[in-house]
């Protein structure tokens, strides 16, 4: 095992505000006082009017939404042609920032020894804590390959995934470097295809591409609800959203996992921020702005959903606490985002917010409403505009969930669509405890437990029931 220098960090160069800086900007606050002191001089001078003018915003900004989800889905229907394969494969490093892994560490560790590129143009760095002693233990005890070492990452704050890969970011030699969690499984011609893809572009702006995430759920699950409706979430992300805005020329925020970076762009960023606890997100948006391009491919990763709702509010908490950071971050100053960065800032991040905001309330009224109709005796009656909205804006929803699910291999019935926006719903939840901590505790990493994958089990004893048949 190796120590990283504890002096050693990526470079500060790029755009110049971060996470850790929490109070608000000059233009934003001009921002909060106008819309502040717009709405409440309507509410005292009209306040019925106000609200009927916020509702119909409201319903515009969803019945946009919608319409943004349907051009995405018919732009996803063309398929990038297969690249060549790379004459040359460069140097590529694969980086893993693990803490509390002990139990997967194993798995893992086969999982990337099965990727299939050439081990003399390989390094791998599994990051380490130096406080984690169940997984530092772990890794002692596994036959890890040559090309893949322990780095233990220098003790200091903030102690974050960013903050890991940042270090591991300082010693590598590759030319491409990719990231990797606890719990993926990689198809082994990821790299490759990676390598090839860059190599297409001679002009070297495109400094990041995002392979699809698919989640596998394991066999006999206690938490199937969220597995499956987590799971084709994921396929409308990766399987349509991102690639349908790559082809676009848009930027995205990243998956966190499974990102391919020209390690020269990754660098000329800073690297990743260390106080973002959604750094993927941010980084996304921080190289387009250094005039890089973002793609997208095709071989995928395979992962684990988190389970149950113990584990699952924790992350999506996170992720929408990362994604108020990152939206406070590059809401600072919109130049060098042109308008196609601050309409993929908004359709994404901002969208999500909003989304995550809206879905319990909305279902109440749409529950209240057919309640009260019930009670009352009399057929539910609810605005025309109000009730086109919500059928469109569902049915958006749905049909991007469809095609990424089908992309994806994953189920998606039509239970499933009828139970999804109780699931939805559940984003509520987790947007009013990542307001509570982006205040309280705004850098506090929450992680993720991942358990081995049942899969392995499942395929060794399948191995070996086979070997005995052949015998």
């Amino acid at each position: 095992m190796t120590r990283i220098g504890s002096g050693i960090h990526a470079s500060t160069s790029g755009y110049p505000y971060h996470a850790d800086m929490r109070s608000l900007g000059l233009g934003q606050w001009i921002v909060v006082a106008t819309v502040g002191g717009g709405l409440g001089w309507g509410f005292v001078a009209n306040a019925p009017a106000t609200g009927m003018v916020l509702i119909l915003l409201a319903q515009i900004t969803f019945l946009s939404a919608a319409a943004w989800r349907v051009l995405l889905i018919l732009v996803s229907l063309r398929l990038d042609p297969d690249p060549e394969p790379a004459r040359r494969l460069p140097r590529y490093t694969i980086l893993a920032a693990l803490l509390d892994e002990a139990e997967i560490l194993p798995q893992l560790i086969d999982r990337l020894d099965a990727i299939d590129y050439p081990r003399n143009r390989l390094e791998g760095f599994l990051l380490l804590e130096a406080h984690d002693h169940p997984t530092l233990e772990a890794a002692a005890e596994c036959a890890i390959p040559a090309w893949l070492k322990v780095l233990i990452v220098p003790p200091g704050g903030p102690r974050t995934k960013p903050a890991a890969l940042n270090a591991g970011l300082a010693v590598a030699s590759g030319a491409l470097l990719t990231v990797y969690d606890a719990e993926d499984d990689p198809d082994p011609l990821q790299l490759r295809e990676a390598a090839a893809r860059f190599a297409a572009d001679p002009a070297a702006r495109l400094a990041t591409l995002q392979a699809p995430l698919r989640i596998r759920p394991p066999a006999g699950s206690g938490s199937g609800f969220l597995d499956r409706q987590f799971a084709v979430e994921y396929a409308a992300l990766f399987e349509v959203t991102l690639p349908a805005m790559a082809r676009l020329g848009l930027p995205f925020p990243l998956g966190g996992t499974s990102n391919h970076f020209r390690v020269e762009a990754l660098r000329a960023v800073g690297g990743w921020d260390a106080h973002n606890v959604t750094e993927d997100a941010d980084l996304g948006f921080r190289l387009w702005r250094k005039g890089y391009r973002l793609g997208a491919l095709r071989c995928p990763t395979y992962e684990t959903p988190p389970g149950h709702m113990i584990d699952w509010l924790p992350q999506r908490t996170r992720w929408l606490k990362g994604f108020m950071q990152t939206w406070g971050v590059h809401s600072r100053s919109l130049a060098g985002l042109g308008w196609h960065g601050v309409l993929s800032l908004t359709m994404t991040l901002g969208m999500s917010l909003l989304a995550a905001l809206a879905h319990a309330p909305s279902l109440a009224w749409l529950i209240a409403t057919i309640a009260i109709a019930i009670v009352a005796g009399l057929p539910p009656e609810a605005p025309r505009f109000a009730l086109a909205v919500l059928v469109v804006g569902l049915a958006a929803a749905w049909l991007n969930g469809k095609i990424g699910a089908r992309r994806a291999g994953v189920p998606y019935t039509a239970a499933d669509m009828i139970v999804a926006p109780a699931y939805w719903s559940l984003l509520t939840l987790a947007f009013g405890h990542a307001v509570w901590r982006l205040v309280a505790e705004p850098f506090a990493w929450d992680k993720t437990r991942h358990r081995r994958d049942p899969a392995v089990e499942i395929a060794a004893m399948a191995e070996v029931d086979a070997g005995r048949e052949a015998a």
